[in-house]
């Protein structure tokens, strides 16, 4: 498995909102993801700053990247995009984080 990291950003006002579409989670979103090789992913929110710290793993870079090229991820940014920080593509910005520790 490989082990991914980022930083994301929602806004302020929308915490209790990107909790509630996360529980919500479409089935099919749900199960793109799983598809696309994610397993233990969790997103953590730091309420002082609004910032977003996702981790999952994955089985490969390659199954991953193609999550983005999906129909329903496509619908889940442009659900998304009112609620946090993206890119024009509707994407949200995020920063990939670099590993420096690991303990099994």
């Amino acid at each position: 498995m490989i082990r991914k990291a980022s930083v994301m950003k929602v806004f302020p006002g929308y915490h209790d909102e990107y909790k509630k579409r996360h529980d919500q989670l479409w089935p099919e979103m749900e199960l793109e993801l799983k598809n696309h090789g994610a397993h233990h992913y969790s997103i953590f929110l730091d309420e002082r700053t609004n910032n977003l710290f996702a981790y999952v793993e994955i089985e490969s870079e390659d199954k991953w990247n193609k999550m983005s090229e999906t129909e329903i991820c496509q619908k889940w940014w442009a659900y998304m995009k009112e609620i946090m920080e993206t890119n024009p593509d509707n994407s949200p910005v995020s920063y990939e984080l670099k590993q420096v520790f690991y303990l099994d």
